[in-house]
């Protein structure tokens, strides 16, 4: 029996690279957005916004990353109902809002990009075109 596992983290300068892919996707789709970036335990690791985004959305761009580094899962997937009862149970710590999703490389959870301001599809398709950044990421769709 083992009492450890190996582990990867999300470096400074990766967070960087998925944050200037992230910028570039919502720059081309010309929405500006405020981003994310959090390493697997949820912690900030970089964060953007860009002119013209909704100084609101720091908060949910948050949340949408720290809810994606915790369930491993892409935002705006949990069944009505529990999402309401996860907000409630967790004082807003998880929210069900698209666009949030997992950076996992070799099954394990590195870190996640979340993405507020646009429509909740803007803010997935930033988010998706983020993770493509990393190499060897699963890729959602």
């Amino acid at each position: 029996m083992s009492f450890t596992i190996d582990t990867r983290i999300l470096s400074y300068s990766g967070a960087e690279k998925v944050l200037a892919a992230a910028i570039a996707k919502a720059t081309e789709m010309k929405v500006p957005e405020c981003i994310a970036i959090v390493d697997a335990g949820g912690h900030l690791v970089s964060f953007a916004r860009m002119d013209g985004a909704f100084s609101m959305s720091l908060d949910t761009a948050l949340v949408k990353a720290q809810t994606a580094a915790s369930y491993g899962e892409p935002t705006g997937n949990i069944l009505a109902g529990v999402d309401l009862k996860l907000a409630i149970a967790t004082q807003g710590k998880r929210v069900n809002l698209p666009g949030g999703i997992p950076i996992i490389i070799d099954g394990r959870v590195v870190g996640a990009v979340g993405v507020g301001s646009g429509t909740g599809e803007q803010d997935r398709q930033v988010a998706l075109a983020a993770v493509k950044a990393v190499p060897n990421a699963k890729q959602f769709e």
